[in-house]
């Protein structure tokens, strides 16, 4: 049986050195989005130099491990003249000299490469080099998304009570009203938590933006104006948010649009909605995006 082929030189080099390569290309993509000021969409804005320097020091040591690690001897012969390689003497008959016959100790003979075992790393070798491709076109291709409505609708609004103790009534008491007009969804969704005394918000007026979020109890009448609130990074973000009493608002907004929502706050309307006071608008306005969606 003729021996297998060996593999190509670049080969070779890609099976070897492709978990280092993945991790140059992850580098580039979080230095990218660090670069770009779109990291604070994946982690909590103070991480952001921690991860760059970690980044740094990781791409660093895989150069090294590149430039530095010891080249194996089969892969210094994978370029050698395989014609002067196997100029070798043979007998007419196409038989090999007895000095050429490897020698066979203790019955053992010369271990030969099992299909089997070859196919298997065929695949390995395949999934790596299909996955390196596959993060570095999605990291160039595919643009930073934030979480959505449908993200907070599974993680269920204002679920989080960490989150919502930030503001206490006992400090937006003496605020005055232009404080109020500050406060963010945050602020007021933690409030609203706290109390649903009517006397409290008289005279108040809230100033949110977030986006849209369909209430689960009463989805015609009443949505949330939403954030995200991050604790370390997107994957334990937490949703937050001002019901807000309009019926047919959907012939106004969609679900996930960003908007700024004014007006004060009355009793909830809503027959099955589980919020007893809601934001009552005076103006639903569409906006963009913030350049920082997120809330810390």
């Amino acid at each position: 049986m003729s021996p297998s082929p060996a593999p190509r030189p670049w080969r070779r080099l890609l099976d070897r050195w492709q978990g280092v390569l993945l991790t140059l290309v992850v580098g580039v993509a979080t230095l990218w989005l660090a670069a770009t000021g779109q990291l604070v969409l994946y982690i909590h804005p103070r991480y952001d130099v921690f991860t760059v320097v970690m980044i740094v020091i990781g791409m660093t040591l895989s150069l090294a491990t590149l430039a530095f690690s010891p080249v194996r001897g089969d892969d210094a012969h994978d370029g050698h003249d395989h014609d002067a390689g196997h100029d070798h003497d043979h007998d007419h008959d196409g038989r090999l000299d007895a000095a050429e016959v490897p020698a066979v100790e203790d019955g053992l003979r010369p271990r030969r490469r099992r299909p089997v075992a070859t196919g298997a790393r065929r695949l390995a070798f395949s999934v790596g080099v299909a996955v390196t491709a596959a993060v570095a076109i999605a990291v160039v291709a595919l643009p930073p998304a934030t979480l959505t409505s449908a993200t907070a609708g599974q993680r269920d609004v204002n679920s989080s009570t960490a989150a919502l103790d930030r503001t206490t009534v006992a400090d937006a008491t003496g605020a005055s009203s232009d404080a109020y007009r500050s406060f963010s969804v945050l602020d007021w969704a933690g409030l609203l938590r706290q109390t649903t005394d009517l006397a409290f918000y008289e005279g108040k007026t809230a100033d949110v933006v977030g986006f849209v979020t369909p209430s689960d109890t009463d989805p015609d009448d009443v949505f949330y104006v939403s954030r995200f609130v991050i604790t370390c990074c997107a994957v334990d973000a937490q949703p937050v948010g001002v019901p807000v009493y309009l019926p047919g608002w959907q012939d106004q907004v969609a679900a996930d649009d960003w908007v700024e929502v004014t007006g004060g706050f009355d009793t909830n309307r809503s027959s099955s909605s589980q919020d007893p006071v809601a934001l009552v608008p005076d103006d639903v306005t569409t906006v963009g995006q913030p350049s920082d969606p997120y809330l810390y």
